[in-house]
């Protein structure tokens, strides 16, 4: 039964699967919580509100008896720390640069599906990142790999670029051997990551994680991280791009994960020019457009700020204006950084005393005041 549906899930598209019982080790689970008492999940509540779930997949559907594990690869043709030199160009996540990942998952996902009821006449019900489950540790335990000292998955073959996607059935299928930790000595993952986001091995701190910071979080970007996030303006590699493992990864196949070319490197100057429905265009298909375009133009103005060139965009100073704090703080910040003194003050005069927003206002306060320390 298990190397039909192997045989299967190859010839649909995905690249591995295994096979586990719909169980956690206590040591996930004691991992998880101290992820929750410590607050690591920052602004994703979710994660915290639906935790017992998350414990226990059998409470998530009780007549599960199996689940089964897919993974597609998205690995990228180059190293993507050679990007963060591109100080004038927006810096990607390989894994958002072309299609967003969940719809072409669950698309074949669904058709596997398909099969296995029709074939087997089971119940099944099909998850991509879209449940209260802790996929990571699913797939460690049906053997596609182990969870490595960045928290991430890791494979013998496709390194650290797979996308997961799970399929919980009534069917009895015996798991495979849980995927052993091949990480030994190694720390290469934790040692590069700019804002030290991982406290212990293992652990995360996802308030630190430049992934979250730009796209999970809502807010205001925090100056501790600004300049530490570089060129990064919708996720971050850096731990994942490191890994010893990935000169075993092999270059995606499926054309969805192959960057467009507008999402490779793209200008920032050209990015600030998006306004809502542009963004949505711009973005379609892409996981990108969830965060909405105010989320994304704050992050674009953090890497314009860390950007290096010599004159403010004329895109910069209308965004000063924008209706939107959480963008015109980021456009007083961007231009502190890169406006001389002259410009910098001229601005300043113009809007400070009408804005009405405490945090722009203080963004304008923090650059006066080094003008004029």
């Amino acid at each position: 039964m298990k190397e039909l549906i192997k045989r299967k899930a190859l010839e649909i598209g995905f690249d591995a699967i295994g096979f586990t019982a719909p169980s956690l080790n206590s040591n996930v689970t004691e991992n998880f919580d101290n992820f929750i008492s410590n607050g690591f999940f920052g602004d994703m509540e979710w994660m915290a509100k639906n935790a017992s779930r998350r414990r226990d997949p059998k409470l998530f559907w009780p007549e599960a008896r199996s689940i089964i594990v897919v993974a597609c690869n998205y690995g990228p043709k180059n190293n993507p720390l050679n990007d963060l030199n591109a100080f004038d160009r927006g810096n990607i996540s390989v894994y958002a640069r072309n299609r967003d990942y969940h719809d072409v998952l669950k698309k074949k996902l669904k058709t596997l599906g398909r099969w296995l009821g029709e074939y087997f006449q089971c119940e099944l019900k099909v998850f991509v990142d879209t449940a209260p489950i802790l996929e990571k540790p699913l797939a460690q335990n049906a053997g596609i790999g182990w969870q490595g000292k960045h928290s991430n998955l890791v494979n013998k073959e496709f390194g650290s670029w797979l996308f997961l996607g799970e399929l919980f059935t009534t069917l009895d299928l015996e798991p495979d051997r849980v995927g052993q930790d091949h990480c030994g000595s190694c720390t290469k993952c934790l040692d590069i990551c700019p804002t030290h986001a991982f406290p212990t091995p293992y652990q995360l701190d996802a308030r630190r994680c430049i992934s979250y910071l730009t796209i999970e979080h809502k807010g205001h970007i925090p100056i501790e991280f600004r300049k530490l996030i570089g060129n990064r303006i919708y996720g971050c590699d850096d731990c994942l791009a490191v890994c010893p493992w990935n000169k075993f990864a092999k270059t995606a196949s499926e054309i969805a994960f192959i960057p467009r070319d507008q999402l490779n490197l793209p200008l920032l100057e050209e990015l600030l020019l998006l306004d809502d429905q542009s963004f949505r265009n711009y973005f379609s298909r892409s996981p990108i457009k969830r965060i909405g375009r105010d989320r994304f133009i704050r992050n674009v103005l953090v890497a314009v700020g860390n950007s290096k060139i010599s004159e403010v965009p004329p895109i910069l100073s209308k965004l000063l204006f924008d209706p939107e704090p959480i963008v015109r703080s980021m456009a007083v910040w961007a231009l502190g950084q890169i406006g001389d003194k002259k410009v910098i003050q001229a601005s300043y005069e113009a809007l400070f005393l009408k804005e009405q927003d405490e945090v722009v206002q203080s963004e304008w306060a923090r650059i006066v005041e080094r003008l004029h320390p």
